[in-house]
């Protein structure tokens, strides 16, 4: 078997195997070639090739998302790196073990007027944990080549390394570039033993002896499924002085009364009484950001409370201004041992108080989704309930703006899994993302996206990687809907023209040239009628256009969180 003859780029694609990357996206051309090369001798390295590396990158965190594993994404000199900096700042904060890799020119050519030359070593500093950087000074002395393989050795450890995040390997290559020499084995792995970290049982007996008496509220962002989180929270059923929220994305699933999801919807139109009720004594969190700005809102408002943050971070994050304690242990290693060493409450005003509010708020925007006309409010409770009610192993992938703010309003537990780059909630990647994660899942990802967010992200699409178990569903309401929400933006003269840039997506056209199933709802009848369709194995991966009104969706929206409805 034949592979490149750069020692660099034959390091690269043995550690990465060896670092358990199965999954590769490569992004065509000329100076990143010898990686491809080397790469495509891996047997146990599946490539995906993607033209775009705006979409390779998010196609590339997608599937890492979904695997739990490092996933790679290659690219050639030049400009192409940059397009990967969205998808490497998402990594970043949502902690994906992204390996960037991109093909460099020597440095003597750099800022001489050579094609595809820019400065790519540090490029994306700011959006990694770690920058490195391959020479192409001659790898053929023992000491250069320890060197190489330390560098990536180091490289890859850090990206695994709690908090979990990318990194970036730029790698220098001169002409000639198709070399081509026997594949031997030649790198080392250096493995690292880290002992395993747990809340001990003296600290969890002293962090436990803070919350008696005191009214505990847990609030967990986003999160990948994990078992152990739902056994710890579990464990939490009869401490009564507990109340936990829980975001779509945090992924929690149980069936405790002390856990409320629908977090809008609880704290929607309360009362001064009853958020005084219902004020916690302690805040806990977990995960990352919380997407609701009204729990946001409610607890920066408060005074007398304390916050902890159970999780590794690099950094201080106190989003919600009264961060007293950081508890740096990962959620699954820590609440379990901290919730059995609280003892039992009995159940207090405090609970009952959030208990009558999640109650009465889902109540309402189930009621008021049966009676409403159709719009994007009424469409996103229909696709919303099909799937909660009848496709438990479905994945759903939610677009930013207004689709994952409709989701977080009505019932998902039943939903297996859900997601949204709520890192730095862009809306490039999005479908990308969906995308790649569908690769390496074995069920049904639903993509649920806005018209403008689906065509910020539209060449995706037509990346020849999707899978026939892809389904995307667009509320197409002419143009960016969060801006005729948002206050900053929807009394501005300039809405229209210039911020939801209203535009007619020609998705029944894309949908036929890029062999896709397409289906269309302009009413909640039609809906009705075409969506066990949709959701239908065929062999082809499908989108569902829903037509709504802007006007019609932004009122409801607005009067709906306004109290008017």
């Amino acid at each position: 078997m034949l592979t490149s003859d750069k020692p660099g780029a034959r390091i690269i694609a043995e550690l990465l195997s060896s670092y358990g990357v199965r999954h590769v996206v490569t992004c065509p051309g000329s100076r990143n070639a010898p990686l491809i090369v080397a790469l495509d001798a891996m047997p146990d390295i599946i490539t995906t090739v993607v033209v775009d590396e705006r979409s390779a990158a998010f196609i590339a965190m997608g599937k890492a998302l979904q695997s739990g594993r490092p996933v790679a994404v290659v690219c050639t000199s030049g400009s192409a790196l940059l397009n990967i900096a969205p998808a490497a700042s998402e990594a970043y904060y949502r902690h994906i073990p992204l390996i960037i890799i991109s093909a460099d020119r020597p440095k003597e050519w750099i800022d001489q007027d050579d094609s595809q030359t820019i400065r790519q070593p540090g490029a994306l500093a700011a959006v990694v944990k770690g920058s490195f950087n391959l020479s192409d000074e001659p790898a053929t002395d023992r000491l250069r080549f320890r060197y190489h393989e330390r560098q990536v050795n180091d490289a890859l450890d850090l990206a695994l390394r709690s908090p979990r995040g990318p990194v970036h390997i730029n790698v220098e290559l001169d002409a000639p570039l198709q070399g081509m020499a026997d594949y031997a084995p030649c790198a080392r792995r250096v493995s690292v033993v880290r002992p395993l970290q747990r809340l001990s049982k003296a600290d969890a007996a002293s962090l436990a002896a803070e919350t008696r008496g005191r009214n505990v509220l847990i609030v967990a962002g986003f999160m990948e499924p994990n078992q152990k989180i739902n056994r710890a929270i579990d464990k939490f059923s009869n401490k009564m002085n507990v109340v936990i929220l829980a975001e779509a994305q945090s992924n929690i699933h149980s069936t405790i009364p002390n856990l409320i999801q629908n977090i809008d919807v609880t704290l929607r139109g309360r009362s001064i009484q009853d958020l005084v009720r219902m004020a916690p004594d302690l805040v806990i969190t977990i995960g990352g950001a919380i997407l609701s700005r009204h729990i946001k809102d409610y607890l920066r408002r408060l005074e007398d409370v304390e916050q902890w943050h159970i999780g590794a971070q690099p950094y201080c994050v106190d989003s919600m201004l009264h961060l007293t304690r950081r508890i740096e242990i990962e959620p699954a290693m820590a609440l379990p041992v901290l919730a059995g060493a609280m003892p039992p409450a009995p159940e207090t005003d405090y609970v009952l108080a959030w208990h009558k509010a999640s109650r009465d708020g889902a109540e309402h925007a189930e009621e008021l989704a049966k009676t409403l006309p159709w719009s994007d409010f009424k469409a996103m409770a229909m696709v919303e309930d099909k799937l909660n009610r009848c496709y438990p192993r479905v994945n759903v992938h939610l677009s930013n703006g207004t689709a994952v703010r409709y989701f977080q309003l009505f019932d998902y537990s039943n939903i297996h899994r859900i997601d949204c780059n709520r890192g730095v909630s862009g809306i490039d990647g999005c479908t990308s993302t969906a995308i790649g994660a569908t690769s390496v899942y074995s069920g049904i990802t639903v993509l649920i996206t806005g018209d403008m967010s689906a065509q910020y992200d539209m060449g995706a699409l037509a990346c020849g990687c999707v899978h026939s178990r892809f389904r995307m569903v667009v509320l197409n309401n002419g143009g960016g809907g969060i801006f005729r929400f948002v206050k900053s933006t929807k009394n501005l003269p300039q809405l229209e023209t210039h911020f939801a840039a209203t535009t007619e997506l020609p998705l029944r056209h894309l949908a036929a040239g890029l062999g896709y199933n397409y289906f269309q709802a302009t009413t909640a009848e039609e809906l009705d009628a075409v969506f066990d369709d949709f959701m239908a194995p065929s062999g082809l991966p499908a989108i569902l256009n829903l037509y709504t009104s802007s006007e019609l969706s932004a009122q409801i929206l607005n009067d709906y969180f306004s109290c008017n409805i």
